[in-house]
Protein backbone atom coordinates (compact mmCIF):
# COMPACT_ATOMS: atom_id res chain seq x y z
CA UNK A 1 0.00 0.00 0.00
CA UNK A 2 2.82 2.40 1.14
CA UNK A 3 4.46 3.88 -2.57
CA UNK A 4 1.29 2.96 -4.43
CA UNK A 5 -0.27 4.78 -1.36
CA UNK A 6 2.37 8.55 -1.97
CA UNK A 7 2.17 8.36 -5.33
CA UNK A 8 -1.47 7.84 -5.74
CA UNK A 9 -2.03 10.96 -3.17
CA UNK A 10 0.29 13.04 -5.43
CA UNK A 11 -1.74 12.31 -8.44
CA UNK A 12 -4.86 13.28 -6.38
CA UNK A 13 -3.56 16.17 -5.58
CA UNK A 14 -2.30 17.29 -9.01
CA UNK A 15 -5.77 16.77 -9.84
CA UNK A 16 -7.33 18.48 -7.13
CA UNK A 17 -5.20 21.68 -7.35
CA UNK A 18 -5.51 21.69 -11.37
CA UNK A 19 -9.27 21.87 -10.49
CA UNK A 20 -9.12 24.87 -7.85
CA UNK A 21 -7.47 26.46 -10.77
CA UNK A 22 -10.31 26.66 -12.70
CA UNK A 23 -12.48 28.25 -9.98
CA UNK A 24 -10.01 30.42 -8.22
CA UNK A 25 -7.08 31.39 -11.30
CA UNK A 26 -3.52 31.25 -9.40
CA UNK A 27 -3.01 34.63 -9.66
CA UNK A 28 -5.77 35.93 -8.23
CA UNK A 29 -5.52 33.42 -5.31
CA UNK A 30 -2.01 34.88 -4.90
CA UNK A 31 -3.19 38.41 -4.19
CA UNK A 32 -5.61 36.99 -1.91
CA UNK A 33 -2.56 35.19 0.06
CA UNK A 34 -1.07 38.12 0.42
CA UNK A 35 -3.30 40.45 1.53
CA UNK A 36 -2.42 41.40 5.60
CA UNK A 37 -3.76 38.96 8.34
CA UNK A 38 -3.44 38.20 11.64
CA UNK A 39 -0.75 36.08 12.28
CA UNK A 40 -0.17 33.70 15.23
CA UNK A 41 3.32 32.13 15.90
CA UNK A 42 3.02 28.59 15.82
CA UNK A 43 7.07 28.11 16.28
CA UNK A 44 7.03 29.90 19.46
CA UNK A 45 4.82 27.96 20.66
CA UNK A 46 7.62 25.51 20.63
CA UNK A 47 9.82 26.59 21.77
CA UNK A 48 8.85 26.40 25.58
CA UNK A 49 9.43 24.50 28.26
CA UNK A 50 7.55 21.74 29.48
CA UNK A 51 5.33 19.74 27.06
CA UNK A 52 4.38 21.49 23.91
CA UNK A 53 1.47 19.25 22.12
CA UNK A 54 0.29 19.81 18.54
CA UNK A 55 -3.28 18.53 19.29
CA UNK A 56 -4.71 17.58 15.72
CA UNK A 57 -7.96 17.12 14.78
CA UNK A 58 -8.44 13.83 12.01
CA UNK A 59 -11.20 12.26 11.22
CA UNK A 60 -9.58 8.99 9.58
CA UNK A 61 -6.27 7.63 7.96
CA UNK A 62 -5.56 5.50 4.75
CA UNK A 63 -3.92 3.11 7.60
CA UNK A 64 -6.27 3.06 10.30
CA UNK A 65 -9.63 4.33 8.53
CA UNK A 66 -12.46 5.91 10.27
CA UNK A 67 -10.76 7.23 12.96
CA UNK A 68 -13.65 9.65 14.28
CA UNK A 69 -15.85 10.90 11.33
CA UNK A 70 -18.51 12.54 12.95
CA UNK A 71 -16.08 14.53 15.14
CA UNK A 72 -17.12 18.94 15.99
CA UNK A 73 -14.07 20.59 15.26
CA UNK A 74 -15.44 23.30 17.26
CA UNK A 75 -15.67 21.32 20.21
CA UNK A 76 -11.90 19.46 19.68
CA UNK A 77 -10.46 22.39 19.51
CA UNK A 78 -11.70 24.12 22.03
CA UNK A 79 -11.22 20.69 24.59
CA UNK A 80 -7.82 21.08 23.06
CA UNK A 81 -7.13 24.84 24.23
CA UNK A 82 -8.68 23.97 27.38
CA UNK A 83 -6.45 21.11 28.51
CA UNK A 84 -3.00 23.22 27.58
CA UNK A 85 -2.39 22.56 23.49
CA UNK A 86 0.79 24.72 22.46
CA UNK A 87 -1.31 24.35 18.78
CA UNK A 88 -3.68 22.80 16.74
CA UNK A 89 -3.02 20.57 13.38
CA UNK A 90 -5.88 20.12 11.10
CA UNK A 91 -6.38 17.66 8.31
CA UNK A 92 -7.86 18.85 5.34
CA UNK A 93 -7.12 16.88 2.62
CA UNK A 94 -10.51 15.30 2.06
CA UNK A 95 -10.11 11.92 -0.03
CA UNK A 96 -7.89 9.87 2.44
CA UNK A 97 -7.94 11.61 5.42
CA UNK A 98 -11.80 12.67 5.30
CA UNK A 99 -11.02 16.39 6.25
CA UNK A 100 -11.60 19.59 4.92
CA UNK A 101 -11.15 23.36 4.84
CA UNK A 102 -14.33 23.88 6.55
CA UNK A 103 -13.22 21.99 9.36
CA UNK A 104 -9.84 23.89 9.20
CA UNK A 105 -11.55 27.47 9.48
CA UNK A 106 -14.03 25.94 12.31
CA UNK A 107 -11.16 24.89 13.98
CA UNK A 108 -8.97 28.26 13.98
CA UNK A 109 -11.96 30.47 14.68
CA UNK A 110 -12.80 28.70 17.78
CA UNK A 111 -9.78 29.50 20.10
CA UNK A 112 -6.54 31.62 19.56
CA UNK A 113 -3.91 28.82 19.29
CA UNK A 114 -1.90 28.83 16.49
CA UNK A 115 -2.91 26.51 13.51
CA UNK A 116 -1.27 24.16 11.22
CA UNK A 117 -2.82 22.98 7.89
CA UNK A 118 -1.73 19.58 7.77
CA UNK A 119 -1.76 18.16 4.00
CA UNK A 120 0.14 17.02 1.43
CA UNK A 121 1.48 19.83 -0.07
CA UNK A 122 3.53 20.21 -3.51
CA UNK A 123 2.72 23.31 -4.99
CA UNK A 124 2.73 27.06 -4.25
CA UNK A 125 -1.24 27.43 -5.29
CA UNK A 126 -1.74 25.08 -1.91
CA UNK A 127 -0.03 27.51 -0.24
CA UNK A 128 -1.66 30.89 -1.33
CA UNK A 129 -4.85 28.27 0.18
CA UNK A 130 -3.35 28.02 3.26
CA UNK A 131 -3.04 32.02 3.57
CA UNK A 132 -6.13 32.57 2.62
CA UNK A 133 -7.29 30.08 5.18
CA UNK A 134 -5.25 31.93 7.63
CA UNK A 135 -2.89 29.17 8.19
CA UNK A 136 -0.31 30.09 10.66
CA UNK A 137 2.20 26.81 9.55
CA UNK A 138 1.94 24.54 7.00
CA UNK A 139 3.66 20.61 6.88
CA UNK A 140 5.95 19.83 3.79
CA UNK A 141 7.12 16.51 3.65
CA UNK A 142 10.37 15.99 2.14
CA UNK A 143 9.66 12.40 1.20
CA UNK A 144 6.78 13.83 -0.87
CA UNK A 145 9.40 16.50 -2.49
CA UNK A 146 12.23 17.29 -4.40
CA UNK A 147 14.73 18.93 -3.12
CA UNK A 148 13.99 21.82 -5.19
CA UNK A 149 10.64 21.70 -4.81
CA UNK A 150 10.94 21.80 -0.94
CA UNK A 151 13.39 25.06 -0.90
CA UNK A 152 11.00 27.21 -3.12
CA UNK A 153 7.82 25.95 -0.51
CA UNK A 154 10.19 26.89 2.66
CA UNK A 155 10.85 30.28 0.70
CA UNK A 156 7.61 31.03 -0.65
CA UNK A 157 6.27 30.34 3.01
CA UNK A 158 8.48 32.67 4.25
CA UNK A 159 7.22 35.30 2.05
CA UNK A 160 3.64 34.41 3.44
CA UNK A 161 4.56 34.36 7.26
CA UNK A 162 3.77 30.90 7.65
CA UNK A 163 6.31 28.50 9.43
CA UNK A 164 6.75 25.37 7.85
CA UNK A 165 7.08 22.00 9.90
CA UNK A 166 9.23 19.82 7.64
CA UNK A 167 8.12 16.44 7.71
CA UNK A 168 11.33 13.65 7.96
CA UNK A 169 11.94 9.91 8.71
CA UNK A 170 15.25 8.99 7.69
CA UNK A 171 19.23 10.30 7.95
CA UNK A 172 18.76 11.26 4.57
CA UNK A 173 15.47 13.57 4.80
CA UNK A 174 17.46 15.09 7.92
CA UNK A 175 20.49 16.05 5.47
CA UNK A 176 17.72 17.25 2.65
CA UNK A 177 15.64 19.42 5.20
CA UNK A 178 18.59 20.78 6.89
CA UNK A 179 20.46 21.77 3.35
CA UNK A 180 17.03 23.94 2.81
CA UNK A 181 17.41 25.36 6.44
CA UNK A 182 14.33 23.69 8.03
CA UNK A 183 13.95 24.80 12.10
CA UNK A 184 10.57 22.75 12.59
CA UNK A 185 11.66 19.07 12.06
CA UNK A 186 8.94 17.19 12.31
CA UNK A 187 10.23 13.17 13.03
CA UNK A 188 7.86 10.64 11.43
CA UNK A 189 7.54 7.82 13.57
CA UNK A 190 5.39 6.06 10.93
CA UNK A 191 7.02 5.36 7.28
CA UNK A 192 5.11 6.33 4.85
CA UNK A 193 6.15 3.23 2.53
CA UNK A 194 5.51 0.49 4.85
CA UNK A 195 2.94 2.72 7.68
CA UNK A 196 5.06 0.36 9.92
CA UNK A 197 5.07 2.75 13.36
CA UNK A 198 8.43 2.81 15.54
CA UNK A 199 8.43 5.58 18.48
CA UNK A 200 12.21 5.47 19.22
CA UNK A 201 12.99 6.65 15.39
CA UNK A 202 12.25 9.89 16.50
CA UNK A 203 14.82 9.48 19.80
CA UNK A 204 17.32 8.39 17.50
CA UNK A 205 16.81 10.49 15.01
CA UNK A 206 16.85 14.26 17.01
CA UNK A 207 20.46 13.38 17.60
CA UNK A 208 21.44 14.51 14.37
CA UNK A 209 19.63 17.43 13.86
CA UNK A 210 21.36 20.69 13.86
CA UNK A 211 21.07 22.87 17.22
CA UNK A 212 19.10 25.65 16.08
CA UNK A 213 16.67 22.86 14.62
CA UNK A 214 13.51 22.19 16.88
CA UNK A 215 12.64 18.70 16.33
CA UNK A 216 8.38 17.43 17.03
CA UNK A 217 7.65 13.78 17.29
CA UNK A 218 5.00 12.66 15.39
CA UNK A 219 2.80 9.57 15.01
CA UNK A 220 2.52 6.75 17.81
CA UNK A 221 2.95 8.56 21.16
CA UNK A 222 -0.42 7.11 22.91
CA UNK A 223 0.09 7.68 26.85
CA UNK A 224 2.14 9.48 28.98
CA UNK A 225 4.66 6.48 29.18
CA UNK A 226 6.27 7.43 25.49
CA UNK A 227 6.00 10.85 26.43
CA UNK A 228 8.09 10.00 28.99
CA UNK A 229 10.68 8.36 26.85
CA UNK A 230 11.13 10.84 24.62
CA UNK A 231 11.89 13.56 27.54
CA UNK A 232 14.77 11.56 28.38
CA UNK A 233 15.81 12.25 24.98
CA UNK A 234 15.33 15.97 25.10
CA UNK A 235 12.23 15.83 22.98
CA UNK A 236 9.69 17.69 24.56
CA UNK A 237 7.26 19.03 21.55
CA UNK A 238 4.80 16.16 20.00
CA UNK A 239 2.11 15.75 17.68
CA UNK A 240 -0.86 14.10 18.70
CA UNK A 241 -3.42 12.93 16.54
CA UNK A 242 -5.21 9.74 16.81
CA UNK A 243 -5.12 8.82 20.18
CA UNK A 244 -6.27 12.32 21.52
CA UNK A 245 -9.44 11.92 18.92
CA UNK A 246 -10.42 8.40 20.43
CA UNK A 247 -10.08 10.32 23.82
CA UNK A 248 -13.10 10.54 25.91
CA UNK A 249 -12.35 13.73 27.55
CA UNK A 250 -9.99 15.20 25.20
CA UNK A 251 -9.02 17.87 28.20
CA UNK A 252 -8.04 15.09 30.36
CA UNK A 253 -5.97 13.60 28.67
CA UNK A 254 -3.97 16.33 27.39
CA UNK A 255 -3.23 17.53 30.67
CA UNK A 256 -2.30 13.33 31.66
CA UNK A 257 0.02 13.72 28.68
CA UNK A 258 1.62 17.06 29.69
CA UNK A 259 1.82 15.32 33.35
CA UNK A 260 -0.39 17.79 34.93
CA UNK A 261 -4.14 17.04 36.07
CA UNK A 262 -7.49 19.03 36.79
CA UNK A 263 -6.89 21.13 39.83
Amino acid sequence: MGNDFLSKIIECKKEEIRNAKTIIPESELRCQAFTVRHQRSFSKRLKQGGVNIIAEIKRASPSKGAIKIDLDPVHLAKAYEKGGAAALSVLTEKDFFKGSFEDFKLARSATSLPVLRKDFIISEYQLYESAVLGADAVLLIVRCLSENRLNELIAMSSELKMDTLVEIHTEKDIEIATRAGAELIGINNRNLQTFETDIGIAMHLMSLLKDYQIPVAASGIQNRKDIEKNLEFGLNNFLIGESLVKATDPIEFLLKLKGKSRK
